[in-house]
């Protein structure tokens, strides 16, 4: 049955990208050797045999028969070449060349990236866009600026709480064994904002930590909760998303560099399309995976009381002032709420 349902409804745990435009980056010089074939050493945490990993081999397929096989990625899936942080370092010295990374991979090289993570900013996925439209143009300067190229965005999905006890408000949270992604800051930040005090683990211990009841409550997307089987180990999941969950595929600059200005322009405008298309599987695939769960026996928790739900809203603005400044700055969170303000007055 668990086979089953990793077919019907594949993981795109580290699924990114959004958009990204078509566009020869400015200020690199090819070299003489751009013509030689290249190929792109490519790592994800993504398992073989995902969304995100086919789309990633049709990608694949596009760039070999745009550049008639001048250009090729090498893939590297499942964690095989690490944990994220273990891919950061690798890409730092030049033993990979380019990544797709959740948000936390992405914070270790530019920490702003969790803008798009902070717990409770966004309601919906249009609000996400409306964000992404009004900065990206920042995050790809500054991830140049970090050494590396943004060929685009993506998004987990929405995070919602998955528990075995029912979750309406910050009390009932309170009261259970709450798992924290290991090493995170943000998450750290917005539980410390509420009380709670959430046990860090890495994602591969907290099945077996559900399984030994160290742990009674996780925040993770649907997809991802059925593909880590964390929803077999659950009763609950919680009706509002927690937090949206993002991540990107980034180059090294100095490989981005290396290929012919030609090349460099059919690899972002490729990348861009197969991940627009990742989107929208990645939107309706978590729909259809709450759908399944439930088949399953998860039920969906109550809905929380508008005060008890303001309150979970009012812990997120809490944490991001605590972090403001710090691992975001400040003015660029302003500017993310200045585009909600906006969409949400039909601006």
């Amino acid at each position: 049955m668990r086979r089953s349902f990793q077919t019907i409804l594949p993981l795109t745990l580290s699924t990114l990208i959004l958009t990204a435009p078509g566009f020869v980056t400015p200020g690199f010089v090819a070299p003489a050797s751009a013509a030689k074939k290249q190929v792109i050493k490519f790592a994800s945490l993504a398992p073989e045999g995902t969304t995100w990993m086919r789309v990633m081999r049709a990608l694949d397929q596009d760039l070999r028969k745009a550049t008639d096989k001048a250009v090729r990625f090498r893939i590297y899936p499942g964690g095989v070449s690490g944990n994220e942080k273990d891919v950061v370092r690798k890409l730092r010295v030049g033993q990979l060349h380019a990544a797709g990374f959740t948000g936390v991979g992405l914070g270790e090289i530019l920490p702003a990236v969790r803008l798009f993570e902070v717990p409770f900013l966004f309601r919906n996925h249009k609000e996400v866009d409306a964000v992404h439209r009004a900065l990206d143009g920042w995050f790809e300067d500054a991830f140049r600026k970090k050494g590396y190229v943004l060929l685009g965005w993506s998004e987990v999905g929405f995070a919602r709480f998955f528990s075995k006890e029912q979750i309406k408000n910050i009390s009932d949270l309170s009261k259970q064994k709450v798992w924290m992604w290991e090493g995170d800051p943000l998450a750290r930040a917005y539980f410390r904002a509420m009380g709670v005090r959430a046990i860090p683990l890495a994602v591969t211990d907290v099945l077996t930590s559900l399984q030994t009841g160290l742990v009674e409550t996780v925040y993770i997307t649907p997809l991802a909760a059925i593909a880590l089987q964390w929803f077999t180990k659950v009763r609950y999941i919680s009706p509002v998303p927690m937090a949206n969950v993002t991540g990107a595929i980034v180059m090294r600059k100095k490989n981005f560099g290396r290929l012919a200005p030609a090349h460099r322009k059919i690899l972002l405008e490729r990348t861009r399309d197969r991940m627009i298309e990742l989107r929208r599987l990645t939107r309706k695939e978590n729909a259809r995976a709450v759908a399944a769960m439930k088949k399953r026996g998860l039920k969906v928790s109550a809905p929380p009381a508008a005060a008890d739900l303001e309150a979970f809203r009012r812990v997120g603005e809490k944490a991001e002032k605590t972090i403001a400044g710090q691992l975001i700055p400040a003015d660029l969170l302003s500017r993310a709420r200045g585009a909600l303000a906006a969409h949400r007055s039909g601006k």
